[in-house]
């Protein structure tokens, strides 16, 4: 484009060019994401994005294939959607690496005992030693949650003992009103959420399973925690402030304030420059995955 056809275009056709634009990216993205169904899990936003620059990579190789061809041409467009496709396909590539991992069976991690992404809790109310509920046993519950959000994710088992046993959820159940699942995931929810706020807390996805034993089935809880695009802090309630809690190994254990601001900025960083490659590492570890 010369710069004397620039100069000739009135202000308000340029004005045109971007919706033109943004139209035809989320063509091209919505023809990649239904070509690639079931491999490419990528919100709207990140897919127009790729495909743009797919499009512009595309009609670069076709201006150098034939440097007269014209811009509707079925050669450009052939190109500018097959590096869309391309674009959106090794985008989606990367990003399943760093995702959350697909859930597993309860089974399967009852059997493979608690790790740097599975957590074992007998109850979440109730401390067994004195039979009484127990606030602290609620704040250990909020802190591991929180744990697995600053980390890579994790699922947390309510209702297993640390042998990997299944208790139910009995004893929790019978501190309440309305002694029913449904009241459970209700308080349950409201717990993350006090402590955590909103945003993290929808990161996270509560569910009961039925697990067989040997002289009865018991539910347990699933709680399911997908990394979290920012950093989370917990509000116990104490007049220390937000605390900062991090999953390492089978472990959860709280950040100082020197740790949780080196973790941060390598996990989170704002800068460009030398932490170009942790922001594209960022980008595809929490791109939306729907």
């Amino acid at each position: 484009m010369s710069a004397e056809f620039l100069h000739e275009v009135p202000v308000w056709g340029m004005a045109l060019v971007l919706p033109v634009v943004l139209v035809v990216a989320w063509l091209f993205g919505a023809v990649a994401r239904w070509i690639l169904r079931g491999r490419a899990k990528l919100g709207t936003a990140i897919s127009i994005v790729i495909s743009i620059l797919g499009t512009a990579a595309g009609l670069l190789v076709a201006g150098f294939i034939d440097p007269q061809v014209h811009l509707w041409s079925v050669l450009t467009a052939l190109l500018a959607l097959g590096f869309s496709i391309a674009g959106i396909a090794a985008y989606a590539a990367v990003a399943a690496h760093f995702q959350a991992h697909p859930s597993v069976p309860v089974a399967e991690l009852l059997a493979a005992g608690e790790s740097e992404r599975v957590e074992y809790k007998s109850t979440a109310r109730v401390n067994l030693h004195t039979g009484q509920r127990d606030e602290k046993m609620e704040q250990v519950i909020a802190k591991t949650i929180c744990a697995f959000l600053n980390a890579d994710g994790g699922t947390l088992l309510i209702g297993v003992d640390d042998a990997g046993t299944p208790l139910g959820l009995d004893a929790d159940l019978a501190t309440m009103k309305a002694p029913d699942l449904d009241r459970y995931e209700l308080w349950l929810r409201d717990l993350l959420t006090t402590t955590m706020g909103q945003n993290a807390a929808a990161l996270v996805r509560i569910e009961f399973v039925e697990v067989s034993t040997a002289d009865q089935v018991r539910p347990v809880c699933v709680v399911s925690a997908r990394p979290s695009p920012r950093p989370v802090y917990l509000e116990s309630g104490k007049a220390a402030g937000p605390e900062f809690w991090l999953r390492s190994g089978n472990s959860t254990r709280q950040l100082k304030v020197n740790e949780v601001t080196d973790y941060v900025m390598h996990r989170w960083p704002l800068n460009l420059g030398s932490t170009v490659a942790a922001q594209l590492l960022a980008a595809v570890r929490f791109s939306e995955g729907r």
